[in-house]
């Protein structure tokens, strides 16, 4: 198996609000929602999807929790916030700072004000409406 990942799909209450904080709120480039046409006859998944083009070719996906339980062939599980985070690079500490409030003013939820670590690295969290966690990070460093 390769070790390259080229999409990440995020398990969402409410497509239509989750779409609004990364499109409208950070200006993530999307078409918006596709797939509305799709039915998965095997597992029952709709294929209604927002796909947004990140730097560097990786796509996220947002798809709703109760399909992506059916897309899987899984019982749909308790929503946690602390199983994995995605880390969105910054230039400075002053972007790392920038960015945080936009993501807030987005409807996104400052988890982890930022600071610098001790390892060198400025960096805080917020998490999506959904509660999927983020760290913007600065490394001092580089």
């Amino acid at each position: 198996m390769r070790a390259k990942i080229f999409f990440i799909t995020l398990a969402v209450t409410d497509l239509g609000r989750s779409l609004a904080f990364y499109r409208d709120g950070l200006g993530w480039p999307t078409e918006g929602i596709v797939g509305k046409e799709f039915h998965d006859e095997i597992t029952g998944a709709d294929g209604t999807i927002a796909i947004f083009a990140l730097e560097g070719g990786l796509l996220l996906m947002l798809y709703e929790r109760s399909n992506l339980a059916k897309d899987a062939s899984l019982p749909p599980g308790p929503q946690s916030s602390t199983e994995f985070s995605l880390g969105i690079p910054a230039g400075s500490r002053a972007e790392v700072d920038e960015l945080l409030r936009q993501a807030e003013s987005a409807g996104g939820t400052v988890t982890a004000p930022p600071h610098m670590r001790p390892f060198g690295v400025y960096s805080g969290h917020f998490a999506d409406p959904d509660g999927h966690l983020f760290e913007i990070a600065w490394n001092s460093d580089q």
